[in-house]
């Protein structure tokens, strides 16, 4: 009698990518907007990865492109003409079921100081939420300063991908910190994959761990970030709390 290999049992199940957002969720990052970032490079991408992320059950956005000093020096009004330019694009399409609005993802740095000592208005996720980021290795020196000062101005800030800060990865009580100065943070879904990298995934399971997730995005770039979305589908359980946590016409 053949040998039954125990672990056969305890396989994660794996389901279509299509049943795995459910209706309503809403995508809080991404990159969709024509040649203002990283991003799609054209109306063309746009469209194409907006009817993608369609077909996996992805409905609702608000996308964020960079504001990044002069790397990417976004302003409130370039991004919102380049949003026109999509919304009318999708509806000559007759992709009406689109529901798609425009924040942005700001830089934690000394010209974002500049805006919120300036009083100049931030697009928001939604209400006073603010998507922000800071580098990889190398947080700015007056970080808690920065958030002090948003969180004056009657804003929320919430973190994209704490996991990915991997000055943290090794200074893990730093997460308990930001949480105390008042951050929310956000999960990139491929970071529960090995597309960041092992210490990512690492750490954003242990962030999910101790319940310090507030939110969730795809921080869609490319159609190579679709394709590997394809490897999610058995980390559902995960992260299911997240998929109705922010509601867009709120």
């Amino acid at each position: 009698m053949k040998k039954i290999n125990s672990m056969f049992f305890f396989k994660k199940k794996e389901i279509p990518l299509t049943d795995f957002f459910p209706q309503g969720f809403v995508d809080i990052h991404s990159h969709l907007l024509p040649g203002i970032d990283d991003g799609a490079k054209d109306l063309d991408e746009s469209i194409a990865l907006i009817e993608k992320m369609s077909s996996f059950g992805i409905k609702n956005f608000v996308t964020t492109p960079h504001i990044l000093g002069d790397v990417y020096p976004n302003t409130p009004e370039i991004i919102k003409a380049k949003l026109k330019v999509v919304q009318k694009e999708l509806i000559k399409r007759n992709m009406t079921d689109i529901n798609i609005k425009a924040a942005a993802e700001y830089m934690l740095d000394e010209q974002f100081l500049e805006l919120i000592e300036n009083d100049q208005p931030l697009l928001t996720l939604k209400n006073n939420l603010v998507l922000v980021e800071m580098s990889y290795f190398s947080p700015p020196i007056n970080l808690y300063d920065i958030l002090f000062q948003l969180q004056l101005k009657g804003y929320k800030p919430v973190l994209a991908h704490p996991e990915r800060y991997n000055t943290y990865h090794t200074k893990y009580n730093e997460f308990q910190k930001l949480k105390r100065a008042g951050c929310l943070f956000q999960l990139n879904l491929l970071s529960l994959t090995k597309h960041y990298g092992l210490g990512v995934k690492k750490t954003a399971e242990k962030l999910l761990k101790d319940n310090l997730y507030d939110f969730m995005g795809t921080d869609t770039h490319n159609n190579g970030h679709l394709e590997s979305m394809k490897n999610i589908t058995k980390e559902k359980d995960k992260i299911k709390i997240f998929f109705n946590n922010f509601k867009i016409n709120e």
